[in-house]
């Protein structure tokens, strides 16, 4: 396989580049003042890399007059938390995923596939005829763990937690703790369409959940149906996780040497990950585009002026070669909105080159990237700072496909419409499941399930209980090819 590690050194370089522009203020690892030490490393590093750093007047260059007025306004904040927030850029509407975390060994973990999780997956959704109310729809189980022991299973419904019904104000406290107790439902769409008139009753089965150590596998099912219209791939793959970039390939190694016509890639439940796997999966669904340009890069001003001025081939992301590629001309791929980031990423960036056929409902909106920042002469890992753990991960880039098009806000809304019925999800694989029935009839074009259903708001899923949300990366695994003696910029 060709050039399948391509950003970490790409990485690097632009590291370098980092350091050659953020503000030079002296360390204050000698004040004594632990926070403002950490404080110190919010700022560079924000000043350095932030995506929307123009749009802040606190982090342009000129800001400080003098070591003494940076001091002074790293003590306004009394949290490194606090003054993340300041930095950031319209957190509701255009930045909702920077982040700033005190332990980067758990962002370290969620690159590798490995998250605290009860190993439930689920989607949530408004009470029938309420907007208040909220309950929720198991969408899949992971394999051996806490959900699998208890025999929760896809289209379990649930509506309280500890005895509480769920709803707007209390569902994300009562989520994200580490154990609750479950409490199950039967849901009723008394045989009409409309769902108004659908009812969600109590069974009265609870389950206790509690949250370990969990390797999420994102290939969670791949198969091969066999119809009139020959045979096609099928592939619920959820999340772009490089660390199953080989097993990802053997699927597809698998759907080569069984000679498949079509190819049904599942993203329904993809909030996204990592670029380079998403480089890696578009290259095996074509393979015919060899070093076409997938995607490029848009980086803060200061970063993009200077790759533009000295080498634009590193904000150029391209096709990488692999033995295992299917050359396809079509994809059809489904959707949700929870579909996000790295799978919006491959649409967009397919699109251009092939035809991708979209079923289900419009996807997130999000095609921003970010990095992790380490407090370190470089940001990286080399020499980080051993008196704390704080690690920022904020937004860098945005994406474009090889058209220049980006910033779908609103996400990228589907060819064929169909939602997900919580009273009917199917069984995962099975050629009666519902979005996978619409798909494969997308093959011979020869039925139209436009208006299949109507759009239901999803309040949200298990996702937003992860260290990161709908996020699309670049993991850096090894930083020892960064030149020490790279002169900065004066």
């Amino acid at each position: 396989m060709k050039n399948v590690i391509k950003f970490p050194l790409k990485y690097i370089l632009i590291l370098i580049v980092l350091l050659t522009t953020y503000g030079c203020y002296e360390d204050l690892d000698d004040n004594g003042a632990f926070t403002n030490e950490i404080n110190d490393f919010v700022w560079k590093g924000m000043n350095a890399a932030y995506l929307y750093k123009d749009n802040i007047q606190d982090l342009l260059n000129n800001r400080f007059t003098s070591d003494s007025d940076y001091l002074d306004y790293l003590n306004l904040f009394e949290t490194p938390e606090v003054l993340f927030e300041n930095l950031i850029f319209n957190r509701e509407t255009i930045d909702k995923h920077s982040i700033i975390v005190d332990n980067y060994v758990e962002l370290q973990q969620y690159f590798q596939g490995v998250s605290t999780s009860n190993g439930m997956e689920y989607g949530l959704r408004y009470f029938p005829g309420s907007n208040f109310d909220i309950y929720g729809y198991v969408r899949y189980v992971h394999p051996g763990s806490v959900a699998d022991q208890n025999n929760i299973k896809r289209g379990d419904i649930f509506f309280e937690i500890n005895n509480t019904s769920l709803n707007l104000d209390n569902y994300s406290s009562f989520l994200s703790m580490d154990s609750y107790s479950v409490n199950f439902a039967d849901y009723f769409n008394n045989n009409t369409p409309e769902i108004i008139d659908d009812t969600i009753v109590s069974n009265n089965i609870t389950v206790d959940l509690y949250k370990v150590s969990l390797e999420k596998n994102p290939i969670f099912h791949s198969d091969i149906i066999e119809n009139s219209d020959g045979k096609s791939g099928y592939l619920l793959y959820n999340q772009f996780t490089s660390t199953f970039d080989d097993e990802l390939t053997e699927v597809f190694a698998n759907f080569k040497s069984n000679n498949i016509d079509n190819l049904i890639l599942d993203l329904r439940y993809n909030s996204g990950g990592s670029i380079n796997s998403a480089i890696l999966i578009s290259s095996l669904i074509t393979g015919q585009f060899t070093n076409e340009i997938f995607s490029t890069e848009q980086w803060n001003n200061e970063i993009q002026s200077y790759w533009l001025n000295n080498d634009p081939e590193y904000l150029i992301n391209r096709f990488i070669e692999n033995s295992n590629s299917l050359n396809l001309n079509k994809v059809i791929i489904i959707t949700s909105r929870s579909s996000a980031s790295a799978s919006e990423l491959v649409i967009n960036c397919l699109r251009p080159y092939i035809n991708v056929i979209q079923v289900g409902t419009t996807t997130y909106g999000k095609y921003q990237a970010s990095v992790t920042l380490y407090d370190s002469p470089d940001f990286s890992l080399n020499g980080v700072n051993p008196s704390h753990n704080y690690a920022l991960q904020p937004l860098v880039l945005k994406t474009l496909n090889s058209l220049g098009e980006t910033d779908y806000y609103n996400g990228l809304s589907p060819d064929v419409f169909a939602e997900e019925d919580s009273s009917n999800l199917g069984i995962i694989g099975n050629i009666d499941e519902p979005l996978l029935s619409i798909a494969l009839g997308q093959i011979s074009l020869d039925k139209n399930f436009n208006n299949y259903t109507q759009e239901l708001d999803l309040i949200g899923d298990s996702n937003e209980f992860d260290v990161l949300d709908k996020e699309m990366y670049y993991y850096i695994e090894n930083y020892s090819k960064f030149d020490n003696s790279y002169e900065r910029k004066k």
